[in-house]
């Protein structure tokens, strides 16, 4: 799926949150809900992520120019990692109202909540597959997606509480709505901080083991030394790797370096190499290219 195919439904998504927001706020306003004004705050964030996530696209397509060798490609963690951060401080905040009307909770209209919580479903499940349309290996639009998700479950939460609100009159049920999202909010908001860090502290890719890596590489016909190795991830779903190959006298550097070209592209799914190949100094014995297997290896 192209970029252009992206950018089509992530607008979609941020139109129909757009014009439900509105109508949100102004209804929690009128019926007295936090859970409703929270959803309403929510939903500008789920905007305003969608907005970051569409500029984050169109920055990460410009092409590499001057001292920006990789282009702009991290634009889309910072956007990730700017809606992470709005999750977590809007659970806080939930967090805090919610607890002081558990305390005193004020009167709620049940009947309001549960019907703009109904729609609210139905806005946020259609926003939540037009979002899953788009590429959401990327971090930048997981990042929009879980907002959109959170949202989704926000508003079950909201509707429930309507429904016991309305059948019962147990105000507080409202409140600890407001909580149950807070909760969600931080869950999710935590996993983007966490995965945006890794990008820009440049550790490894999830699931991939430099030291066992290393010494997979080390083990490989004609290989005699591998060390310098570094595993990163330019962006989400663009992992690069960069290492010092020492190769057995008297083999082709050439050849151990498509079969490690191979075994990395195979295996690891790292495309983006770059591997420096020397020969290893001979000794008395070395006039051939000699047991593979040997013991010798190092990782760094």
């Amino acid at each position: 799926m192209g970029v252009n195919a992206d950018r089509r439904w992530l607008s979609l998504a941020l139109a129909l949150i757009v014009v439900f927001m509105v109508g949100e706020f102004i209804v929690g306003l009128l019926s007295g809900s936090l859970a409703l004004i929270s959803d309403s705050a929510h939903m500008l964030t789920d905007a305003a992520s969608i907005v970051l996530a569409l500029v984050a696209i169109r920055l990460a397509a410009r092409p590499a120019r001057g001292g920006y060798t990789y282009g702009l490609r991290r634009a889309e963690i910072l956007s990730a990692q700017a809606n992470g951060i709005t999750l977590l401080l809007l659970a806080v905040w939930f967090v805090y109202e919610g607890v002081d009307r558990l305390i005193s909770p004020p009167p709620v209209e049940g009947g309001l909540v549960l019907v703009t919580a109904l729609i609210g479903i139905v806005v946020n499940i259609a926003a939540s597959w037009c979002i899953s349309r788009a590429n959401r290996t990327s971090l930048n639009v997981e990042g929009a997606f879980q907002h959109i998700l959170n949202d989704l479950f926000a508003f079950i939460a909201t509707a429930v509480a309507g429904i016991v609100v309305l059948l019962t009159g147990f105000a507080r049920a409202d409140a600890l709505a407001a909580l149950v999202v807070a909760g969600l909010m931080l869950k999710a908001g935590w996993g983007l901080v966490r995965d945006s860090g890794r990008i820009f502290l440049e550790a490894a890719p999830r699931g991939v083991d430099p030291d066992a890596l290393g010494a997979q590489l080390a083990g490989l016909p004609g290989v005699a030394e591998v060390h310098d190795l570094h595993v990163w991830e330019i962006t989400s779903g663009q992992p690069a790797l960069s290492a010092h190959v020492l190769v057995r006298p008297g083999c082709d550097c050439h050849d151990v370096q498509r079969e490690i070209e191979q075994v990395l592209r195979h295996q690891h799914g790292l495309a983006h190499t770059t591997l420096q190949v020397d020969h290893a100094e001979a000794g008395p014995a070395d006039d051939h290219c000699v047991d593979p297997h040997g013991p010798v290896h190092a990782v760094e």
